[in-house]
């Protein structure tokens, strides 16, 4: 990325006025606004756009990006089923399972499928969206290798492993190395890789976590906005990426250091910053999210902190659905 291309988008920051905080679901907020959209930075006239472009949440860390007559789709899982982990009774056995008539009334095109990792609540639909629509989907080798045993076509399997730069036309895509957050006993649930094609998967025990990305959309004349699906990262990987748009997982514990403070420097103090993975991703996509108890708490306390460790910053909590332009 050229030097000068940086500073400009570093200038343009620090001449942002103010924080302002959107929330939802009885967040305390600092500056009321009448939605959500209201308080979304409005560009510039000189970044005007050639074609139309909107950031729709589908929950947990999945989005919908439309680009003109294109379709980029981040970690869409969309079928939401119950596997007992919002009521203290999870069963790694429960087989998965695909919501046709949900991907009906969400899904009616993809281009492109960036998946952060294969767990079940960011790979589940994947391999059916691609089978329906054509999309190509890039992903880890294990992303690969579990969309081959789903039925998709290799053809349609881009693997990645971060660093590539890769050019649509009207956007790019930066492809990042990234790390999956850590529980309570600094480990995580189905840890591995799939180096080969496996049988078909049945459960979600049989999605591992596969190795984790990040990536970053670049929109010719718009923002440029990095999306990550856990709550971990290095920051060598994040250097010198200055996103305008930041989508921030929330983090599950407080296994990983310093997380929002050393996110923010590495990422230059992105100008929006959006929160994601906090929602109740085994209950329907209706608005207002549902959020557990414990997450609110953890929600609120990320907002807090996103706040103090970027202040010029401004924080947008979504809602499902909703187009968001930056």
């Amino acid at each position: 990325m050229p030097e000068n291309h940086l500073d400009r988008r570093r200038l343009l920051r620090d001449a942002a006025a103010g924080a302002a905080l959107v929330t939802v679901g009885g967040l305390a907020a600092t500056t009321p606004a009448a939605s959500a959209r209201a308080a979304v930075p409005t560009p510039a006239p000189a970044r005007r756009r050639t074609a139309a472009v909107s950031f729709r949440w589908w929950g947990t860390s999945g989005w919908r990006i439309d680009i003109g007559d294109r379709t980029v789709l981040v970690d869409p899982y969309l079928s939401r089923y119950d596997t007992g982990l919002f009521t203290g009774n999870f069963n790694d056995k429960t087989p998965l399972t695909v919501a046709e008539d949900v991907l009906d009334r969400y899904v009616d095109r993809a281009s492109t499928i960036l998946v952060t990792h294969t767990h079940w609540d960011h790979f589940n639909d994947v391999p059916r969206i691609a089978q329906r629509t054509g999309a190509r989907v890039f992903g880890t080798l294990t992303a690969y290798h579990l969309g081959l045993a789903c039925g998709v076509p290799a053809g349609q399997l881009s693997p990645v492993r971060g660093g590539e730069v890769l050019q649509f036309g009207d956007h790019t895509i930066e492809v990042v190395g990234s790390l999956h957050s850590r529980n309570a006993s600094y480990s995580m649930a189905f840890p591995g890789v799939r180096v080969s094609r496996p049988e078909r998967p049945a459960t979600i025990a049989d999605l591992p976590e596969g190795d984790t990305l990040a990536y970053q959309v670049r929109i010719a004349d718009g923002p440029t906005v990095f999306f990550m699906g856990a709550s971990d990262f290095a920051e060598r990987d994040l250097a010198g990426l200055a996103p305008d748009v930041a989508m921030v997982a929330l983090q599950s514990t407080t296994a990983t250091a310093d997380y929002v403070p050393r996110l923010m420097a590495a990422l230059d103090y992105p100008k929006v910053l959006v929160p994601v993975h906090w929602d109740n991703f085994e209950t329907p996509l209706v608005n207002p999210p549902t959020v557990a108890p414990a997450d609110r708490s953890r929600l609120g306390a990320l907002v807090t902190e996103l706040r103090a460790a970027s202040p010029r910053s401004r924080v947008l909590v979504p809602e499902y659905g909703t187009a968001y332009r930056f």
